[in-house]
């Protein structure tokens, strides 16, 4: 493992005392130059049949960036990306970065009435979209602070913005403790928040990245989840640039592509959900592929079943499962299994990165003793300043500078934590989270639902699915057309895998509260 860089206490967002690592970029930016500077000729991205070394990726950047300067787009307005894995994403974020522009990258499982939500209510300047993506887009009256749209068609679409680049835009100053991105999380009240990633935030969960998972130049880091979620983001193609990496993009997982991609491209370090790696060993030509240069295999959001840890042990003999715990409001890791850790820690998330402030409370605010559960509340510098716009959020999510995070966990005397339960009511589907009450609210819209509830009801390989609990009116209904329903006003991941028809209405306690116990259990 890499000797850890020196550390200092410091005052981030005028606010918060928390240690940092002394030695780091001044921005995403000048991280990027830096890895440009001494790494230009390495390939960074691999995306099909498209191959851009760092030096290639650099201009392609320099002139978006140059391009949205000269179209008029300023330091701290908002641009949304409802762009997949694809190169384009990465020009854009890189290029928004550059001149303080703030990124809002969007889910493209997204639909209309959720992106109509998030561009109001960031105030949206301008939206990027891949074509297939773009009837999802609301009418651009329906979202007032739009100034333009660009639509990506194969390799056409920025056009506009490369034929406005010239050499002589002002190119403003960024610092580390301006907000990089936005990135919105669902909340228990059924509307999403956009938590405020920084330059500062990201740069310290990176540098946790390279030196927990002993990441190197030269190393092949796999894009096989979402760029548009914290892990994509920040663990794959921001860890890979901060250290001189490549990443290879997926476009959309399927196990028999990624292990061929892999063999191919000879990846050295992942991260992605148990499932993923569940569904890689059910290929039934698994052993026959060259996989002998996967280094690190990082996951998160479920467990590892024993026996997948089992099979990969004995296929891949090379690799070193490592489990991370963290969320958007924590730039991605606040937790990381050790290398070598895995069979004696099998359910644990790990130990607290080093400048991960963990503390377990009990129900009255008060840190409990190693071994008894509590929540978690989470502080350091890759804690996000907040919610965008969302002072009520903002209250309940965070406290002296920690994120509350809603999960209930215990840690040891040696610091391993274990997360054994959500306080939230949150879904993990296949490592999407899903909140019940975005799916209750949209369900409450039905004509002829009286009241809904949703829980998650185990899955092998997804991990939980939607499980709606409907009582109706007495018209008659079926599960297609809930999910049909539901589907033309949510992701597709958040529509019910299943639908049960309650003959009465839903229990409750004394207190009116809907008793989601009773309801848990097999389909």
């Amino acid at each position: 493992m890499k000797d850890l860089p020196a550390i200092r206490h410091e005052v981030l967002y005028g606010r918060r005392v928390v240690r940092c690592f002394a030695d780091r970029p001044a921005s995403l930016g000048a991280g990027f130059r830096a890895t440009v500077a001494q790494h230009g000729d390495r390939v960074a991205v691999v995306d099909e049949d498209r191959r851009l070394t760092y030096t290639a990726l650099d201009a392609e950047v320099q002139e978006l960036a140059a391009g949205l300067l000269a179209l008029g787009y300023r330091k701290g307005e908002r641009v949304a990306l409802l762009i997949g894995n694809r190169l384009e994403f990465i020009t854009l974020f890189l290029a928004a970065a550059r001149i303080g522009l703030i990124s809002v990258p969007l889910n493209t499982r997204q639909r209309r009435p959720e992106i109509e939500f998030v561009l109001n209510q960031n105030g949206s300047s301008a939206v990027i979209a891949e074509a297939e993506f773009a009837e999802n887009l609301p009418e651009q009256a329906k979202v007032p602070s739009l100034r333009g749209v660009y639509i990506l068609d194969g390799d056409e679409g920025l056009g506009p913005i490369r034929d406005a680049a010239r050499a002589d835009v002002d190119w403003p100053e960024v610092d580390e403790e301006d907000t990089l991105c936005l990135l919105y999380t669902s909340g228990t009240t059924g509307k999403p928040k956009g938590a405020m990633l920084t330059h500062v935030s990201v740069i310290h969960s990176m540098i946790h990245f390279e030196w927990g998972m002993d990441l190197r130049a030269g190393d092949v880091g796999f894009l096989a989840v979402p760029a548009s979620h914290v892990t994509g983001l920040v663990a794959i193609i921001l860890a890979m640039m901060h250290v001189g990496g490549t990443t290879v993009m997926m476009r959309a997982f399927k196990a028999r592509k990624f292990l061929e991609l892999a063999e191919a491209e000879r990846i050295t370090t992942t991260v992605m959900v148990p499932a993923m790696y569940n569904l890689c060993l059910l290929e039934p030509a698994f052993a026959d592929f060259d996989l002998s240069s996967w280094r690190v295999a990082g996951f998160g959001g479920a467990p590892m079943p024993p026996a997948t840890i089992e099979k990969l042990a004995r296929h891949v003999p090379s690799l070193v499962l490592q489990n991370a715990y963290g969320s958007t409001e924590t730039s991605s890791p606040a937790t990381l299994l050790p290398a070598g850790t895995i069979s004696e820690h099998p359910d644990s998330v790990g130990q607290p990165l080093p400048l991960a402030d963990i503390v377990i409370v009990d129900e009255d605010g008060r840190e409990v003793p190693p071994g008894e559960s509590g929540e978690l509340l989470i502080g350091g510098p890759m804690v996000v300043p907040g919610y965008w716009d969302n002072p009520e959020g903002d209250a309940k999510g965070f406290t002296g500078g920690y994120w509350v995070s809603g999960d209930v966990g215990i840690k040891d005397e040696d610091g391993f934590v274990r997360i054994i339960d959500r306080k939230k009511d949150m879904i993990n589907r296949a490592g999407f989270k899903i909140y019940s009450i975005e799916v209750e609210n949209v369900l409450a819209h039905h004509p002829h639902v009286v009241e809904a509830a949703v829980v998650g009801s185990p899955d092998e390989v997804l991990g939980e699915r939607v499980h709606a609990f409907v009582y109706g009116n007495g018209h008659e209904l079926n599960a297609d057309e809930i999910k049909s329903f539901c589907a033309e006003r949510l992701s597709d991941y958040k529509v019910p895998d299943l639908v049960t028809f309650l003959s009465e209405p839903l229990a409750r306690n004394a207190n009116g509260k809907v008793l989601k116990t009773e309801l848990r259990g097999p389909a």
